[in-house]
């Protein structure tokens, strides 16, 4: 490639190499790299684009080092968030029960569990926000209240994308996107956010989330305390004889609980205790993918 003369063209070339990565690492990589540029520029006032860019590319590195510098990085980071698996079971009752030691799983139950609170707070502050910007927007404080707004929506995107990282396994960007040219007017800005399609899934997924955490939460604790009570039956039984007092009828006439019912709830608990975690397992892989696709830039050359 030519050796950069603008930021913007180095910027193009460093995206131009970073092709197929993934979108995190790119957005890291965009962001990290303008912020150093600009920073050269500034410390530099006297000294034109096209030097400064001469000289970084000596000390920083070309777009296409930088590039493979990151992704030797991201190798470490996808290692990080892939704790060692237990080994691979191949026959069914092994790939069924093994769930329960997989790290992942219990990452994404209590994500599952979170999601509910989290879901509150996101579908508030967006709803709340977007009533009041409209609100303020005829008022002299509209303008700073917008930017506020969306400010925090930023910094909201990228508190759930630690907690998506953390729990779910899901790589998630450090960075946000570069920002916009320092040389545009607050009027461009603000006009920069309105019309980047990010603001808007951002903000359509801080409103998705409540009903999916309700779904999510309640999903969850439904089947989880239907399974213990279950597979705790015969612990009940042992400790209060509730045959003596109970009785059912299951159209064949009376029936006192026993043992035998005992045993079969506790199966049937036990089951599906496994199957739930197998559930929420790929719930967590969804929600990963929903918030990878609405919350990342997917820059493109």
């Amino acid at each position: 490639m030519n050796t950069p003369r603008t930021i913007a063209e180095y910027l193009d070339q460093l995206r131009a190499a970073l092709r197929g990565a993934d979108p995190a690492l790119i957005q890291d990589a965009l962001y990290d790299a303008e912020e150093h540029l600009r920073a050269e520029l500034a410390e530099q006032p006297g000294r034109s684009e096209t030097d400064m860019l001469a000289h970084v590319v000596g000390t920083y590195g070309a777009p296409e080092e930088v590039a493979e510098i990151y992704r030797d990085q991201e190798i470490k980071i996808q290692r990080a968030l892939r704790p060692p698996l237990p080994p691979k079971r191949h026959s069914l009752p092994g790939r069924f029960f093994g769930v329960a030691v997989d790290p992942r799983t219990w990452g994404a139950m209590f994500y599952m569990l979170l999601a509910l609170a989290t879901g509150i707070f996101y579908f508030t502050w967006a709803v709340t926000g977007v009533a009041l910007s409209a609100g303020f927007s005829v008022l002299i404080i509209g303008i700073p209240f917008i930017v506020l707004f969306f400010g925090t929506v930023r910094a909201l995107s990228l508190l759930e994308g630690r907690i998506v990282e953390v729990m779910l396994g899901v790589r998630m960007p450090r960075r946000p996107p570069y920002p916009a040219q320092p040389a545009q007017s607050l009027m461009k800005r603000i006009g920069t956010m309105f019309t980047d399609g990010r603001t808007w899934t951002t903000l359509f997924y801080m409103v998705l989330m409540l009903p999916l955490g309700i779904c999510y939460f309640t999903l969850t604790v439904t089947l989880m305390s239907v399974s213990i009570a279950f597979a705790g039956a015969p612990v009940a039984f042992l400790f209060d004889n509730f045959s003596d007092n109970v009785t059912i009828n299951l159209g064949t006439g009376p029936h006192a609980p026993g043992w035998g019912d005992a045993a079969v709830l506790c199966v049937i608990g036990v089951l599906l205790f496994f199957v739930t975690l197998h559930l929420v397992r790929a719930l967590g892989r969804m929600q990963g993918q929903i918030a990878k696709s609405l919350l990342v830039s997917q820059a493109s050359p």
